[in-house]
């Protein structure tokens, strides 16, 4: 041991030293091998590539200088290693004096930080107060900034990933949409051009401040979906009336003839509440009101206004909706038909009923009961009269069914 080192710490041994060696220079092919692991990684290169701005800028102007630093380091540890291998490489057996400079080299502080990292505080006049770092000290600090490198690189990547492919394909939507609207009357369409612009915009943050889109950890694509609603909803509205400016003629035909329908439908739904109203006088058929036919030939015809002023976009949506109201239309007159038919309906199984209660009333010897035949006869007086109030026969029927029952149930012939 040096006696003027008094205090100081022992040199390391021969083999402790060659360990160290070993185990330093492995691991600075690690560190160079993850350095250009993460240069090479495809978040980097978007990053190192791109014009960025806002909050992404700033974090990669962050992380680019901490990883410039790195370098730095990286090449400080580099020659204090082979400074240290050229010294250990002189005599195979390194007598005291040399084990401890090769200690000193490899344990002390013996790297040169980078004067770029040292603080005002630590400057004077006459220039920086350099910073030296053991080995140790120096991996410590490469490995925390390459931690916090590789943080913003893998967010940077992450909100890339989630929404560079979305915002092509909303792109090309959009393309798609503004070669429609060109289609349909070759002027500018406010809608296009309003999510063009909007579109641009949020482009532009993705592909430059992708980091101000995260939250909590994800890319928000609340944007990007709203803007895609949108679009799909013009596309689809544009698309509809290209198709309807191409065919137009035919599609106005089939409305046409949908009214047509409407209107039959409501003939003979007229016709069978005319017939209810003859042979039913409680309840009574709802009134259908004013054709709705008539009213669907009208705005039918009002189409044509529109077509001669060029505004297919309106006028594919006004069609939509008149093909969507022959449709109630025929719909509502076809049920007002079948509440009609269903009063004459329902007075017919009524009748099958009560003949059929009368026939097992006879089964059970009760053909002859006086009472059972009075309640047999109001029921059938009031389903046979016309009009037929159906609510009062409904009850008579029911009467008689209840007697008969009873009737049985005293004789001990019937349930």
């Amino acid at each position: 041991m040096n006696e003027s080192g008094a205090g100081a710490a022992a040199p390391m041994s021969r083999e402790g030293v060659d360990h160290a060696l070993r185990a330093l220079r492995e691991e600075h092919e690690r560190i160079a091998d993850s350095l250009l692991a993460l240069e090479d990684h495809q978040g980097f290169r978007l990053l190192k590539g791109a014009t960025l701005a806002g909050e992404t800028w700033r974090r990669w102007d962050a992380a680019r200088r901490g990883l410039e630093r790195m370098w730095l380091l990286f090449d400080a540890c580099r020659r204090v290693a082979e400074e240290a291998g050229r010294l250990r490489a002189r005599r195979s057996r390194p007598d005291h004096e040399t084990l401890v400079e090769l200690s000193a080299l490899l344990s002390g502080p013996s790297v040169d930080a980078p004067e770029a990292e040292i603080p005002l505080e630590r400057r004077t006049l006459l220039g920086p107060d350099r910073r030296r770092l053991t080995l140790d000290e120096a991996v410590a600090e490469m490995s925390a900034t390459f931690d916090r490198v590789v943080e913003v690189v893998a967010a940077a990547d992450a909100a890339w990933t989630a929404l560079l492919a979305p915002l092509d394909e909303l792109e090309d939507r959009w393309r798609e949409a503004a070669r429609l609207a060109q289609e349909l009357d070759g002027a500018r369409h406010p809608e296009v051009d309003r999510l063009g612009r909007e579109l641009t915009a949020y482009g532009r943050l993705v592909r430059g401040d992708p980091l101000s889109l995260v939250r909590d950890g994800r890319p928000d694509t609340s944007r990007l979906d709203r803007l895609r609603a949108s679009l799909d909803a013009l596309r689809g509205s544009l698309a509809e009336a290209v198709r309807l400016k191409r065919d137009y003629e035919r599609r106005v035909a089939d409305l046409r003839a949908s009214v047509d329908g409407v209107a039959e439908a409501e003939r003979l739904a007229a016709r069978a509440r005319a017939e209810a109203l003859a042979k039913i006088a409680s309840p009574a058929p709802p009134d259908p009101g004013p054709s709705r036919a008539a009213a669907l030939r009208d705005q039918v015809a009002a189409l044509e206004g529109l077509r001669r002023a060029g505004r297919w976009t309106e006028l594919a949506g006004r069609v939509a909706e008149l093909d969507a109201a022959a449709r109630r239309a025929l719909q509502e007159a076809r049920d007002e038909r079948g509440l009609s038919t269903g009063l004459l309906d329902r007075r017919d199984e009524l009748r099958g009923r009560l003949e059929a209660y009368r026939a097992k009333a006879a089964r059970l010897g009760l053909a002859e009961d006086e009472r059972l035949t009075a309640l047999y006869e109001r029921a059938r007086d009031l389903l046979w009269s016309a009009p037929c109030d159906l609510r009062r026969a409904t009850m008579a029927v029911a009467d008689y069914r209840r007697a008969v029952r009873a009737c049985g149930s005293e004789t001990g012939t019937g349930r």
